[in-house]
């Protein structure tokens, strides 16, 4: 017996899908100029960020002469002694120094007392913790300009002016609020459960941080470590202000203004390229070799 199938014949898959695929081509084609367009902007913005860099430190390989002569072009030799003469003769050598024992110091406070300030915020409940909170955040409300004046009768006052433990101590204080920010969000994201395992087996308050919570936080503390270590090692107008008189005792920021005015003033122009490569060469030195901690640690909280 045969039986004969009434049913409606399927409509082809193709015929299906056509109107949704010509309707997705427009969304798709915008899709694709949007990323040009950012493609194209990233890529004009990381040649005017890297070319001013590379210009500096080719110039610094060449003489006076060249400079003049023939700013865009190569050196025709390779002429270190500029920066043997920028690191002795404009004392970049010493200046270097002072601000590697500036930046030690304050950095070894900044995330002592941040990171610790931070746990307590993140992890424990007591009174006031909020009001306690948002006046550390508070800080970065307020730029370095506002409190020069009383800035520096406070440190005046305090027996401190123009000696490195003043600056130490004046930019950890500046660099605390962004790091009790950062860092207590970070420690929010850490698990609670590993705390508490630590605590019942005997582990008291001070070796669960220092032994449990800090090595987690790793990627956050590299990360705020790094961006403080920058804005320090930058830093002009605070030692500008604090640092006065004594040139021996001068960081690097003030060393290369006055080489900056004394080398302008001289026509000693390759100096001044190579004591200013001197100075970039500790900071780019830093964002190549920690650049997956700096990521790692600003998207750990997300990925947690």
């Amino acid at each position: 017996m045969t039986t004969v199938d009434t049913s409606a014949p399927a409509t082809p898959a193709a015929d299906s899908d056509g109107p949704a695929r010509t309707g997705d081509r427009a969304p798709r084609r915008e899709l694709g100029v949007v990323n040009v367009f950012s493609h194209g902007f990233l890529l004009l913005w990381g040649l005017l960020t890297t070319l001013p860099l590379v210009w500096v430190v080719i110039s610094s390989f060449k003489s006076d002469g060249e400079i003049l002569s023939d700013p865009w072009g190569l050196p025709a030799a390779l002429r270190f002694e500029n920066w043997a003469r920028a690191w002795t003769e404009a004392r970049i050598g010493q200046y270097f120094l002072n601000s590697g024992i500036v930046v030690t110091g304050s950095l070894t406070l900044t995330m002592l007392f941040g990171a610790t300030a931070a746990y307590v915020f993140a992890r424990y409940e007591f009174r006031f913790r909020q009001v306690f909170y948002y006046l550390f955040v508070g800080g970065m409300m307020f730029p370095v300009f506002l409190a020069l004046v009383p800035l520096f009768f406070v440190v005046r006052n305090a027996g401190l002016f123009n000696t490195w433990t003043g600056l130490s101590l004046v930019y950890a204080a500046y660099s605390l609020p962004f790091t009790v920010f950062f860092l207590t969000a970070f420690f929010r994201t850490l698990p609670s459960s590993v705390a508490e395992a630590a605590l019942i087996d005997g582990c008291g308050h001070f070796r669960l941080f220092f032994r449990v919570m800090l090595p987690m936080a790793r990627p956050g503390l590299i990360s705020v470590a790094i961006f403080n270590f920058l804005s320090q090692w930058n830093q002009f107008i605070l030692p500008q202000v604090l640092m006065q008189g004594d040139e021996s005792k001068w960081v690097l920021a003030q060393g290369l203004s006055a080489l900056a005015v004394s080398q302008g003033y001289q026509g000693d122009f390759s100096g001044l390229f190579a004591g200013l490569t001197l100075a970039m060469l500790p900071v780019l030195a830093v964002y190549i070799v920690f650049q997956r901690q700096i990521q790692s640690g600003l998207t750990a909280g997300q990925l947690k």
